[in-house]
């Protein structure tokens, strides 16, 4: 198994010698020494040896103040590398034979004719595919742009130098560009220095599609479409559009008040002249390519009865239209007030023309010339349309309530806010179906209230492509989905937009289907939405709430009856998955996660936030892209043809018991315990983190409260710091062991076997303890920590270890992760790195503790160990 990692390890190997070189050009002799020493005492430490583990503490504590930035960003840095070879290793030539599985489509296929699923149905399933990606700017992404355009660039080295007919001079060539940019990476800084405004995340996201998913889009459907025409005969249809792709960023106004109407119609329009930007480098191309001469009488119509070139003609046209479209929305983007309208404003102005040419192409014996880079951009326009990705507007419930509260007061109604649940809804319903205007013209509002309503004549005023779904957050009732119809409905709405509840507490997720049951009984509802319903599911909150065993199952009985409600009612259902990259926050391998959801739940397809870091290990590279496209359509359409078995009862009884067990045991700790809020201040960086620029929301929903009003990201986030990342698997091996002691060990086991839903749970369970640490956790506490409130973390650390032996008894294995090696060499790799971070940022913690005003380089240093660790856990939020 070792050889099979040679080439990551061999890569591994250079670009830290590269570092290693650069470090000593910058900072000399000494500075490379110590990080030499403190590099290979934590090897050491790692595979056991205890005194040596003792040299690296004390290494560490004895370094001066100085010299602690340069050590900190240089371990920060051997990470950052680290990642790159290892998502390099997973798309590099070496890889298909050694180390990751089989292509996910092809095996699905074969897994489909081996149970006699007709190509028929499976051809039927994969022109339905739809796959929705919503980007995010949640602030686990902590690398800057900058930093990460290099990262990229290296990754493009790294695959020049696999190509074995590289000249000895090319060869030199690649490597003097890679220590070039690995200099450049060490003398920028790692992390921000300013917290990014709303419009820098929505650039990011930007970036992502211009450098990642224009090529990886077209690409997808090029491999699919071949698999389609060798599989069932027959090619993906030209208008097909399985992969699509949404935003928050700019949209997403739960608790961030940096996000406002402005800054929503701002990134609309940066949405679309950066979507205009990217078609006009196609049409560019296309204009050089498609010089042909012969055409049919569609394209002579459009080209004119004079036009020598005509295709060249009818692409002239759409480069002058997509010019102008440019120059007006930058004009407007830098606030010169135009009364002119950009003139592209529908994907089928493009698409018109550009089929046109497709089609006397193949007519003229010239389908080779129009397979190619016609073909993808034509693919572009169904992915990403003429807005680049459609914006979700998120806003919290209790936001829309109090316009109607002001209303209704100011209307002399009385005051919404105080009108029970059937009051409520009886007075939206009326107001839905009636004619008459709601909003009195002289009204002057709150300006929280004019700001929602202001937000929605947004939304009032762009085409309908230009949005994805209305979102709103911790919604409770079935009023809180019809308050957000009725205001879009008084500020002139001219379209139905996807009105979406977002049900993420234990509570809410519990309700979620009494909730639907409301909105479905309503027969004005149902036709208003035109029988189609979106329904976001939660796993930050709830987990935060309930713990992971427990969150996870009011999920999969949440999605379970909605599912069923929405099908008695004659309504198809879209799940949107609001999964972050942590265990604790549903994160999990896709294609398993997709799996274990219930059956016909993935039958309106899949929608599903990318957050934070994960967009860029999942997303940032297009052949990395494509691989995830693959992983998420192998696993939706395995889903929908070949369903997982419903749980039987005694496992849902289990389950039940599990829930409940899990879930008091995790309160009891998380809630209970007196000590626990302090311990979790001095013993992770929680406190240290509101320092760290990371993303333009605040990290607390009340920026006065305590732990539980910290969002569940900062709260995931800093225990992943100190190796503990009790969230994610607090009360689960708790619940697990109850069972056992009460008989129940064959039962779990058959789960384990027979149940995807079980299975995935553990396997999420058993990564995360490998990425836990108890022995640095310790180091932390002995550090950082009041004698006092040690015991506690003592007994999370004991339970730990009692969990991981519990896990792995059920699952019968004898070490953690042995059924994916890949997945625990990957871990391994980056822990050499990870561990001698922390040791750093407990010794910085310990010095910028002890006094009010810690120095400017201390602080600095500190902020490269958390990115630093970040990396390396890579799930971090």
């Amino acid at each position: 198994m070792k050889e099979n990692y040679a080439a990551l390890k061999s890569n591994v190997s250079m670009l830290g010698h590269l570092l290693g070189k650069t470090i000593q050009d910058a900072d000399g002799d000494v500075i490379l020494k110590k990080v030499e020493k403190i590099r290979k005492l934590s090897k050491s430490a790692r595979s056991g040896n205890h005194e040596d583990r003792q040299h690296l503490i004390e290494e560490i504590e004895s370094l001066p103040d100085d010299q602690m930035p340069s050590i900190a960003k240089a371990f920060n840095q051997f990470l950052n590398l680290t990642n790159i070879a290892d998502q390099y290793h997973s798309i590099s030539r070496h890889c298909d034979a050694n180390t990751m599985s089989t292509d996910p489509i092809d095996a699905l296929l074969e897994k489909l004719d081996s149970n006699n699923i007709s190509k028929i149905d499976s051809g039927q399933a994969i022109r339905e595919l739809d796959i929705e990606l919503v980007l995010t700017a949640h602030p686990t992404e902590i690398t800057r742009r900058t930093m990460i355009n290099k990262l990229v660039k290296i990754n493009e080295c790294l695959s020049d130098l696999e190509l074995s007919e590289l000249s000895p001079k090319e060869r030199r060539r690649t490597e003097l560009r890679l220590e070039q940019l690995i200099a450049q990476a060490w003398h920028s800084d790692v992390v921000r220095k300013q917290r990014p405004t709303p419009l820098d995340e929505a650039k990011s996201g930007f970036a992502v599609v211009e450098n990642s998913l224009w090529k990886a889009a077209p690409d997808f459907l090029r491999d699919l479409s071949e698999r389609c025409i060798n599989y069932y005969g027959e090619a993906l249809p030209i208008d097909a559009r399985p992969i699509h792709f949404s935003s928050w960023m700019g949209g997403d106004r739960d608790g961030n008040p940096h996000v406002t109407h402005t800054i929503t119609r701002e990134v609309l329009r940066m949405s679309r002249w950066k979507a205009a930007d990217l078609y006009l480098g196609d049409i560019n191309e296309l204009i050089s390519e498609l010089s042909m001469i012969k055409c049919n009488d569609k394209v002579r119509e459009l080209a004119g009865p004079d036009a020598h070139e005509p295709y060249r003609e009818i692409l002239k046209q759409l480069r002058d239209l997509l010019q102008q479209t440019k120059d007006v929305l930058d004009a407007k983007i830098h606030g010169q007030v135009l009364a002119e309208k950009a003139p592209l404003r529908y994907s089928e102005q493009l698409w018109t023309p550009l089929l046109t040419c497709y089609e006397s192409l193949h007519e003229c014996g010239m389908g080779v010339i129009a397979d190619g880079s016609l073909l993808d951009t034509l693919r572009r326009i169904k992915t990403f349309g003429v807005h680049l990705v459609q914006l979700d507007i998120r806003q919290e419930s209790t936001r829309h309530a109090d316009v109607l509260s002001e209303l209704t007061r100011h209307l002399g109604i009385g005051d919404y806010a105080h009108w029970s649940e059937q009051d409520k809804l009886s007075f939206l319903t009326t107001e839905l179906a009636s004619k008459r205007p709601l909003l009195p013209t002289n009204w002057q509002p709150s300006a929280d209230v004019q700001e929602v309503i202001d937000t929605c004549k947004i939304v009032a005023s762009q085409p309908r492509d230009a949005f994805g779904a209305y979102i709103i957050s911790m919604a409770r009732t079935a009023s809180d989905v019809l308050a957000v119809h009725l205001i879009l409905q008084e500020v002139g709405c001219p379209y139905r937009i996807d009105v979406c509840p977002l049900f993420e507490t234990l509570e809410d997720l519990n309700n979620a289907e009494a909730v639907t049951q409301q909105l479905m009984d309503i027969d004005l509802y149902r036709g208003f939405i035109n029988n189609k319903q979106m329904i976001m599911i939660g796993y930050s909150d709830s987990a935060k709430d309930a713990g992971g065993m427990a969150a996870g199952w009011a999920q999969y009985h949440a999605m379970e009856s909605l599912v069923r409600v929405c099908e008695e009612s004659g309504v198809d259902l879209r799940l949107f998955h609001g999964r972050g990259g942590t265990i604790g926050r549903g994160g999990a391998p896709a294609h398993a996660a997709l799996l274990s959801q219930p059956p016909s739940s993935l039958k309106g397809g899949l929608r599903v936030t990318e957050q934070g870091e994960m967009i860029r290990f999942k997303l940032g590279l297009p052949e990395i892209a494509v691989n995830s496209f693959n992983m998420y359509a192998s696993a939706i359409l395995e889903a929908n043809l070949l369903p997982p078995p419903a749980p039987k009862q005694e496992w849902r009884d289990l389950m039940e018991v599990l829930s409940q067990v899990s879930c008091d045991a995790y309160r009891k700790v998380v809630r209970e315990q007196p000590q626990f809020v302090p311990y979790f201040r001095q013993a992770t960086p929680e406190l240290e983190l509101g320092k760290l620029p990371l993303g333009s929301r605040p990290s607390k929903r009340n920026p006065n409260g305590g732990v539980e009003s910290l969002r569940a990201i900062p709260w995931i986030f800093s225990w992943s710091q100190n190796r503990l990342v009790l969230p994610a698997w607090l009360g689960a091996g708790e619940a697990i062991q109850y069972s056992i002691d009460k008989g129940h060990q064959a039962l779990l086991e058959e789960m384990c076997r027979e149940w995807p839903f079980f299975s995935t749970r553990l396997g999420m369970l058993e990564m995360l303890f490998t990425k836990c640490n108890a022995d640095i956790a310790q180091h932390y506490d002995e550090r950082l920590v009041d004698e006092e409130l040690r015991p506690l973390g003592e007994h999370l650390r004991i339970q730990l270890k009692k969990d991981i032996k519990t896990i792995l008894n059920v699952e019968n294995n004898d070490n953690l992760m042995q059924s994916d090696p890949w997945g625990h060499e990957s871990i391994s790799l980056r822990n050499i790195y990870v561990e001698p971070l922390n040791m750093l940022q407990v010794e910085l913690l310990y010095r910028t503790r002890k006094t009010e005003t810690p120095s400017a380089e201390l602080e600095e240093a500190l902020m490269a160990t958390i990115a630093g660790i970040a990396a390396g856990m890579r799930n971090t939020g």
